[in-house]
């Protein structure tokens, strides 16, 4: 499966910005079963710096700076990306139980799982608690399998929540999302990762996109799809394995992955640092993300 991906950000300050600096995370990264094959960035006004370079958990980072006055700020990125379509990533007969897992992690034995403790402590964007430990128990009983436990959680997450757009903001705690039992997909990501962590597991906050497909009989509408966060849990001599809980179901063909962290802070698709301008500005986003015939050639 093919897509091109436009992700296109626009800033409108009432007050004139004298100089900006910002760091984006827009590229799709290359994996087994994704492969970016094409991808361009504008911006507009003209930065007088731009640099690319891979931060320490392996994401493509553009920086860029602005120092001339301007009341607008334009940056689209366009990326071409190839899936390998039918790509199980649920190894289902490699599966062990999940307090062996914690065990694994609290007495590491190989690289990689020293290299993934990262991933079992706090964050600022999910912080453990007794709270999140026990929603998560429910579904983690002593010797049941880590992917299968997993899997439940995703499906409480998406059954006892509900999506609310004007609930949340990207401070909000996460103790308020689970009393209200509100949120969006990065409130589900931290949720999940912080109950994951709260009784000894590896989980990772995952960026990118998801493919909306339009109500039967109308056409898609450009814009439409969404920018969208999910997060992957990590099975000692397996890997990393993606659950969206905003969707009920395991990443597939219809995810594209562009950034992974320890939350949402770590993998802003783009953040930066203004002089001048107006504090209560929003920018606007739009994500157009389009299935493209397989000889369609790379951008």
């Amino acid at each position: 499966m093919k897509y091109r991906v436009v992700h296109k950000t626009e800033y409108c300050y009432g007050i004139t910005v004298s100089q900006c600096h910002n760091l984006a995370h827009l590229r799709p990264r290359n994996l087994d079963a994704q492969q970016c094959l094409g991808y361009r960035l504008q911006i507009d006004p003209l930065p007088m710096d731009h640099a690319e370079h891979e931060d320490f958990f392996g994401n493509h980072v553009s920086y860029f700076s602005i120092t001339q006055p301007h009341q607008t700020l334009t940056v689209t990125a366009t990326s071409e990306i190839q899936l390998q379509t039918g790509h199980d990533q649920l190894v289902l007969d490699k599966d062990m139980p999940w307090d062996s897992v914690r065990v694994r992690l609290a007495e590491p034995v190989t690289d990689s799982d020293r290299e993934n403790l990262q991933f079992v402590l706090d964050s600022p964007l999910a912080a453990t608690s007794p709270q999140l430990a026990e929603y998560a128990a429910t579904s983690f009983p002593p010797t049941r399998p880590l992917l299968e436990a997993v899997r439940e959680l995703m499906e409480r997450v998406h059954h006892d929540f509900t999506y609310d757009p004007q609930f949340s903001t990207v401070s909000t705690p996460l103790a308020d999302v689970l009393s209200n039992r509100r949120g969006v997909c990065q409130d589900f990501a931290h949720l999940a990762i912080a109950s994951l962590r709260s009784l000894g597991l590896a989980a990772r906050y995952v960026s990118g996109y998801i493919e909306t497909l339009p109500p039967p009989g109308q056409a898609k509408q450009r814009g439409a799809d969404e920018s969208h966060a999910w997060f992957s849990v990590y099975l000692p001599d397996v890997g990393w394995h993606d659950f969206d809980p905003t969707n009920n179901s395991v990443p597939l063909d219809q995810h594209i992955t562009t950034a992974w962290g320890r939350d949402y802070a770590d993998v802003t698709p783009l953040k930066g640092v203004i002089f001048g301008g107006d504090p209560g500005h929003k920018p606007q986003v739009s994500v157009d993300m389009q299935r493209l015939p397989e000889s369609d050639s790379a951008a």
